[in-house]
């Protein structure tokens, strides 16, 4: 059997689940200073939400979408930020359908940790290009990713265009 190294994801694997707090959250933390956007992969701020990039994305465009506030149920948040959440989606979808010419999306939401979320104490919406044929098999084989481009690469092409 081959081996396929993916070291990168070791900072996911032994990070996740440790948010305790709105202090200890990956989203909180990125949002709170807008100089740092770059740093922090936030492509497009709108009025309750922020568009991020996936720092471990399973492919290259992946975005996610995370309201500024602190809630780790869909229901506790307002109908202001939901609403303008599926607004984000279809703006992220424009960007993504210009930038990378994808055949089809991938758009959900895993609530809880039992159901998949990495981050489980704030929602937020996945947004995933996909093509006939692309390698995303290989995460579930070898829990690897095969990524054309790197990040800043990814954030060049998509920042500006949500």
């Amino acid at each position: 059997m081959e081996i396929l190294w993916s070291p990168w994801r070791h900072e996911y694997i032994t990070s996740s689940g440790s948010e305790k707090s709105p202090s200890d959250c990956i989203f909180c933390a990125a949002q709170q200073n807008p100089s740092d956007d770059k740093r922090n992969l936030i492509v497009h701020r709108a009025t309750h939400n922020f568009v991020i990039l996936n720092r471990y994305p399973y492919i290259s465009g992946h975005l996610m979408i995370a309201p500024y506030a602190h809630v780790g149920e869909l229901g506790a948040a307002p109908k202001e930020s939901t609403d303008e959440m599926m607004d984000l989606v279809k703006q992220c979808e424009q960007a993504l359908r210009e930038s990378y010419h994808p055949e089809g999306f991938n758009v959900g939401m895993n609530l809880g940790r039992v159901a998949g979320a990495g981050v489980a104490d704030h929602i937020h919406m996945h947004i995933l290009p996909r093509w006939g044929g692309d390698t995303n098999f290989m995460s579930t084989v070898s829990d690897t990713r095969v990524l054309p481009e790197d990040l800043m690469t990814t954030y060049e092409k998509l920042y500006g265009r949500i």
